[in-house]
């Protein structure tokens, strides 16, 4: 049992004002794993204190881009001291196979940091900008939003956590962060990093717990902005909360992308790729291409391809470097799973392979990587996320239909278009309505705008863009003589001093 018993604010480890805690368990044994204490109002008050002393009165708050490059440099290094426990410990906690949990509780957090630390280095706050119906100039400044409320799923914790906090730290603002319950534990890996890499007081805070603990933080007077990633019906009340406050939000929600395979596609590309971009993290990731949208021509090819695909998936502990597919995170979302393949049998769907707990396993959340075929677009498994490794093939006849299908959802995240054209790929890319979109695979980076349209989210993660979702814009309008010495060649772009 590895038992937390404390709280991370203000840059020092303090106990919590409630005695409410969570007991984890490991998903692939179904045994207690550990425990952390559940926030309470008064936790989440004195976190989000300490966020707003270190953006309004600490050294943070005044703090170079400069300085705040070399403190996102020293965290990366601290989570890399840290990277085999951090690896494994998340794999404990979710079930996650530990060659997946090294490259995204480790590997991907860190690059983060590190790239968002240069472009921090190569900012400035300020752009002039001669008027253009007066005489003079404007100075467009780009501030600190202030203290930010991070508020992160279970299923890729650390990258998603990282996804949000570098380019908060980059901005200049102070964060608190609420974990998903089912992820507390790993959470206190990277705030002792933070200790470690001695980032001011204040700037970094933690608070553990549940829905009820997220809700205070949304709430909160003291918060200036939520970043949330999680279910679209989470989103809907958090941004309901934040609309009524008129505080800003970022949402990153859940996904139900498709995958169009034209004619022209190599099978051996399509399969390969949709191993990890279909069934990766047991199916437990919100951007899956869980709609693979097949030619008429070519549908019983890739009915079969994908059968042998989910059948290849070595399930077991996901500690041993030979598993490619853990449990899924808790008994709630294998039934959840469950009952979505019983409802697709019911409206009429043909189970190709899967659907069903592994054989011989009596304990763990596992279920065997699932395919169906001949699935009504309308159906419950073609539209809703289901959040485990259950595709569905659909056959479509001609690219007009394709389009058609793959936009016939409430969700936008993610999606790619398999071909031996580029060209004609992108235009086919250009139709779909979804904020991201690869061709021949799927493979989100750093340096690139991340999110959805429709019911999958607002704003973006990822890239420039994120830094600005963290800052908030005002203009000095200058009305005759030179730009001052100090704000001479500002560049457009920036974040720092």
């Amino acid at each position: 049992m590895l038992t937390r018993t404390a709280v991370f604010r203000a840059g020092t480890w303090q106990p919590p004002a409630s005695d409410r805690t969570v007991t984890l368990v490991d998903p692939s044994t179904e045994q207690p794993l550990g425990s952390a204490p559940w926030g309470d109002a008064r936790d989440v008050d004195a976190a989000v204190r300490a966020a707003r002393q270190a953006v309004d009165a600490g050294e943070w708050g005044r703090s170079t881009a400069t300085e705040r490059a070399e403190a996102m440099e020293r965290l990366a290094d601290a989570i890399e001291a840290r990277a085999d426990e951090l690896a494994r410990l998340v794999s404990r906690e979710i079930g996650q196979p530990l060659a997946v949990s090294r490259r995204y509780s480790v590997l991907r957090p860190v690059g983060v940091l590190r790239y968002y630390a240069e472009l921090t280095r190569q900012g400035a706050t300020e752009q002039v900008r001669p008027a253009a119906m007066r005489p003079g100039h404007t100075v467009v400044r780009h501030e600190p939003v202030g203290v930010v409320g991070l508020i992160v799923p279970w299923n890729y914790p650390q990258a998603l956590t990282m996804a949000k906090l570098a380019p908060a730290l980059a901005a200049g603002c102070a964060v608190v962060i609420k974990p998903a319950a089912e992820t507390s534990l790993d959470a206190y890996l990277l705030a002792e990093a933070a200790e470690a890499a001695e980032l001011p007081a204040g700037v970094l805070n933690l608070v553990p717990g549940g829905r009820d603990t997220g809700e205070l933080l949304v709430r909160h007077p003291g918060v200036d902005k939520i970043a949330f990633t999680g279910s679209t019906a989470a989103g809907r009340a958090i941004g309901a909360i934040c609309g009524e406050l008129l505080r800003p939000v970022s949402l990153e929600l859940g996904g139900k992308s498709a995958a169009i395979v034209l004619p022209d596609a190599d099978l051996d590309t399509v399969t390969g790729q949709l191993t990890i971009g279909s069934f990766g993290n047991a199916g437990q990731t919100c951007f899956l291409l869980s709609r693979v949208l097949a030619p008429r021509s070519r549908y019983a090819e890739l009915v079969d391809a994908l059968r042998e695909v989910a059948d290849r998936f070595v399930l077991g502990d996901p500690l041993d470097e030979r598993t490619t597919m853990g449990p899924l995170v808790s008994a709630r979302q294998r039934d959840r799973v469950a009952e979505y393949v019983a409802n697709g049998l019911d409206q009429g769907a043909r189970l190709v392979t899967g659907g069903s707990r592994p054989a011989g396993r009596d304990r763990g959340f596992y279920f065997t990587p699932t395919v169906f075929a001949d699935v009504d677009n309308r159906s419950r498994i073609a539209q809703e996320e289901i959040f485990g490794p259950v595709v569905c093939v659909l056959p479509y006849d001609g690219e007009e239909q394709a389009v058609a299908l793959a936009n016939d959802s409430a969700y936008g995240l993610g999606g790619s278009v398999f071909t031996g054209d580029l060209e004609h790929g992108l235009a086919v890319a250009r139709r779909i309505q979804t904020g991201t979109i690869g061709i021949n695979g799927y493979a989100p980076d750093v340096t690139a705008p991340f999110g959805g349209y429709k019911a999958s989210g607002l704003g973006r993660e990822n890239g420039p863009e994120a830094i600005a979702s963290y800052q908030n814009v005002k203009s000095m309008y200058v009305t005759a003589g030179e730009p001052a010495r100090e704000v001479r060649g500002a560049r457009t772009t920036g974040m720092g001093r």
